[in-house]
């Protein structure tokens, strides 16, 4: 699972037929890279969320015919992610090394 936050939605009036007629959002990670997803939980332009990818991204659809490698699992009601950016995790396990 990863964090990312919404930042739009994709309207697509010509779809797979395995992909249904689910909402898709468009996410971004704290990089600036670009994601779409299938979101089952009617997330919202600014709302961090928390996402699945691979085969758990269909199920996490409630159907695992859905054709998506990208599920919004959820909405995060609080996370402070100035604190989170900020770790560095070569230098924990650096300083735990010593």
């Amino acid at each position: 699972m990863e964090i990312r936050q919404v930042v739009g939605s994709l309207v697509c009036t010509q779809r797979n037929p395995g992909l249904g007629h689910w909402d898709l959002r468009v996410l971004q990670d704290l990089k600036g890279r670009q994601y779409v997803a299938t979101d089952p939980v009617d997330a919202r332009p600014g709302d961090w969320v928390f996402v699945v990818s691979g085969s758990a991204a269909r199920y996490a659809m409630g159907d695992a015919s859905i054709l998506t490698d990208l599920t919004i699992g959820g909405v995060i009601d609080h996370w402070e992610w100035e604190q989170a950016a900020a770790v560095q995790p070569d230098a924990t396990l650096s300083a735990k090394a010593a």
